[in-house]
């Protein structure tokens, strides 16, 4: 390998962070997040608490 031209090297650079770029750029566009939709639910609620010090 090391007999390879540096060009060659500058090549293959280039050609492995484009595709780490767009597989990341894809992955991030393709991920469809749902937000839970929360409806009276009584384990949301706020709890108050009294120290007692």
């Amino acid at each position: 390998m090391p007999q390879m031209m540096p060009m060659n090297w500058l090549v293959l650079f280039t050609m492995f962070s484009s595709a780490l770029i767009l597989f990341s750029i894809s992955n991030y566009f393709i991920f469809y997040y749902t937000p839970p939709l929360y409806t009276n639910d009584t384990s949301l609620t706020m709890k108050s608490f009294n120290w007692k010090w």
